[in-house]
């Protein structure tokens, strides 16, 4: 059975029905979000940008449309009734971490976000030899965002098989929390939430993931969207009139 809604930029978002699996223990996000409490605390919109690649542009899921942002949208509205809330699509595919830094100005900063969702590290590891030599430019990266007044999420790579091959997806993910811990900037974990499902058996990895064996599908997008909006919503939430 197919449901219509609406995606944030009114574009149709076509919602496959299917329970997503329990959260677990990674679904949380591991340091505040202060920016975005405070916009909400005061009142304003509340503006996200999503940046990334192929991802967070919606690859793998039936439509862009249908991507994790367009959850988020959706799922942060639900749970913050009394707040006006953006998300904003970013995502460019088969982008590394360089060509996004070099449109941050243009495709992130311009739009003077409370909140980054910041997608990266996937095109690096399986295209590149190496990322070691990755974390101080990232680092600067995540300065850049914060230093212009935003909280700034880092999403990590995808649990699935053409990533699971590569031998520098471990040092990514240490990489991240490396730079999340050093910028205080959390780090939502899919790669350890969709690896649970999975090895929990609460899912199965071609229910979660694209034919392809990279991309989350419709699925995927949809409850990686509705659990980074379970965890934004749980550290920003102004108070019991929430939800």
């Amino acid at each position: 059975m197919l449901l219509l809604a609406t995606a944030a930029a009114g574009a149709p978002r076509v919602v496959v029905d299917g329970a997503c699996p329990e959260p677990g223990a990674h679904s949380r996000l591991d340091a505040p979000l202060p920016h975005a409490a405070a916009k909400l605390r005061q009142g304003g919109e509340l503006v996200v940008v999503a940046v990334g690649s192929s991802s967070t542009a919606g690859v793998g899921a039936s439509s862009p449309a249908n991507g994790y942002p367009g959850e988020l949208q959706a799922e942060l509205a639900a749970r913050l009734p009394r707040a006006a809330i953006r998300v904003l699509n970013k995502g460019v595919s088969g982008e590394t971490w360089r060509t996004m830094i070099a449109r941050f100005d243009r495709d992130v900063l311009a739009f003077h976000p409370d909140l980054v969702v910041w997608q990266l590290g996937t095109n690096a590891v399986v295209r590149e030899d190496g990322v070691a030599q990755d974390e101080a430019a990232i680092r600067a990266g995540v300065e850049q965002l914060e230093a212009a007044g935003a909280d700034v999420i880092l999403m990590n790579p995808q649990y699935a098989p053409a990533v699971l091959r590569d031998p520098d997806c471990p040092e990514m993910l240490r990489l991240l929390d490396d730079v999340g811990a050093r910028a205080h900037a959390p780090v939502f974990h899919r790669f350890a939430v969709m690896r649970e499902w999975v090895t929990s058996g609460r899912a199965a990895l071609a229910s979660i993931v694209a034919s392809d064996g990279l991309h989350m599908n419709d699925l995927g997008h949809r409850c990686i969207g509705k659990l980074l909006a379970d965890a934004i919503a749980a550290d920003v939430s102004p108070g019991p009139a929430a939800k």
